[in-house]
């Protein structure tokens, strides 16, 4: 029997919009998965059931008013606590913020509501979103569904660990150097990273870095790219913005577009030079590669060297110099955790000069990655180098440092694509022997979420995963 978080959020919007359901039954739904299955996974820090059956109250007025309706009205939906949300708790996944409500909403949070889906509350993030792995002082991990036992990776975990256990159809996450991805991989979910300026980081977001964005978390292609498509466009006073699609096409239009034949480059380089893969992503991999090749596309290595002696020391150097603005009193510093300990103290110590070479530097690597792969349509790549972690992996050792090395050899991947501001998608496409997700990479040419779109919906097609679901799910 089918169950209302069997549907994809856009069965959920066609069947608010033929009155099969209402918008409170989907919110009601979705708060009892939560009450029901979040004690034990850890996907939420903040939930908000009287705001959202009130969003749901006035939905149900529009329905019944009548008029042009927003694309997904009713849909359930939650909002990452590393965005701003006006009036709603937002800790940043810290306790020097768990008393934090903003006054303003990130400009993702609004296009969400102005689509018309519902928040029901702040999904788990780790403190500041530094880390790839998601756990801190106010909710601990958040878990794996598919084995509680195991990390949901982050920044993103808690909106990944919400989807994929089915409380909510898709979520909304961010993606600083593989935020997104890293979870879609280890939850069997579908992540997109757009491409820099994709989605606006208005209004508090300047992110001088460029290395951040929002982007989707959803089970299905399709509805991962109806959520992109609400939440793409530039904001007045963004520094920089990818070109609008032309007019009439949508990311949700691109699923159903023609692939043709591409050429695809099997990329394996990265940054940690003896970071290599486990046997059970190396499987992956390869099997991504295989299938590629089924479908007709030509698929070849990409040649070594991309990538220059001074790129991993100058991403550091560029990460940490977030660390540098955090909203943390002197007297409250001891309460932040080993590894934002770490890397606050890691952008502080550096001197200006260092700053603008590191920032310079990765410009000019992203400048010549973009052109020496430009002859790809698109690049295949691992997600992480090993299987999802146990609890505890990375930090058990209360050492922010040894913290930081071991996300870099698990995370080799990601973080040269937010340099590059490319577009990636993690899709599911691989299990492991024993049930666990392996997600596998996809890279576009710069602005280019229209080839991806349309390839991970060719692969979608061929080995469907959206039938799958952790041992919780019914």
């Amino acid at each position: 029997m089918t169950q209302l978080h069997d549907l994809t959020a856009l069965e959920q919007a066609a069947a608010v919009r033929a009155r099969g359901v209402s918008p409170t039954e989907l919110v009601e739904h979705a708060l009892r998965r939560v009450e029901a299955l979040d004690a034990g996974l850890g996907a939420f820090l903040t939930v908000t059931p009287e705001r959202a059956l009130a969003a749901a109250r006035r939905a149900e007025r529009r329905l019944r008013d009548g008029g042009e309706l927003p694309p997904l009205l009713g849909v359930p939906t939650a909002v990452k606590d590393l965005n701003n949300t006006a009036g709603v708790r937002t800790t940043f996944g810290s306790t020097v913020l768990a008393d934090n409500v903003p006054t303003v909403d990130d400009a993702v949070v609004t296009r969400l509501a102005e689509a018309g889906t519902i928040s029901i509350g702040k999904t788990n993030t780790p403190e500041f979103g530094f880390p790839c792995y998601t756990d801190n002082a106010l909710a601990g991990p958040a878990r794996c569904p598919w084995d509680p036992g195991r990390l949901a990776g982050g920044s993103s975990g808690g909106a990944a660990v919400a989807v994929a256990a089915g409380m909510l159809p898709f979520a909304q996450g961010s993606d600083g150097g593989g935020s997104i991805r890293i979870p879609a991989s280890i939850n069997g979910l579908v992540g997109i990273k757009p491409s820099r300026g994709r989605v606006s980081n208005a209004p508090l977001g300047g992110d001088v870095t460029g290395l951040g964005t929002n982007g989707p978390l959803a089970r299905t292609v399709r509805d991962a790219a109806a959520m992109l498509d609400v939440m793409a466009g530039p904001v007045t006073g963004d520094p920089a913005w990818a070109p609008p699609l032309p007019p009439g096409e949508t990311f949700l239009g691109a699923t159903d577009r023609p692939v043709g034949r591409l050429r695809i480059g099997r990329y394996l380089e990265s940054p940690m030079a003896d970071a290599g893969l486990e046997p059970a992503v190396q499987a992956a991999f390869d099997d991504a590669a295989r299938l590629l090749e089924e479908l007709g596309h030509q698929v070849e290595d990409v040649p070594p060297g991309l990538l220059g002696p001074d790129v991993l020391t100058a991403f550091e150097r560029v990460w940490s110099l977030s660390g540098t603005l955090l909203p943390v009193p002197p007297e409250r510093v001891g309460e932040l955790r080993p590894l934002t300990r770490e890397l606050r103290a890691r952008g502080l110590a550096l001197s200006a000069q260092q700053a603008m070479e590191a920032l310079t530097a990765l410009r000019l690597f992203a400048r010549r990655f973009v052109t020496a792969t430009d002859h790809y349509d698109v690049l295949l790549a691992p997600v992480t180098t090993m299987t999802p972690r146990p609890l505890g992996w990375f930090d058990a050792d209360g050492d922010g440092a040894a913290d930081f090395e071991r996300q870099k050899r698990y995370a080799a991947f990601t973080a040269v694509f937010n340099v590059t501001g490319q577009p990636a998608v993690s899709v599911p496409l691989h299990w492991t022997d024993d049930g666990l997700p392996v997600g596998t990479m996809l890279v576009g040419r710069p602005a280019d979420e229209v080839t991806l779109l349309a390839l991970a919906a060719q692969l979608e097609a061929a080995r469907p995963w959206a039938h799958r679901h952790p041992p919780s799910w019914d």
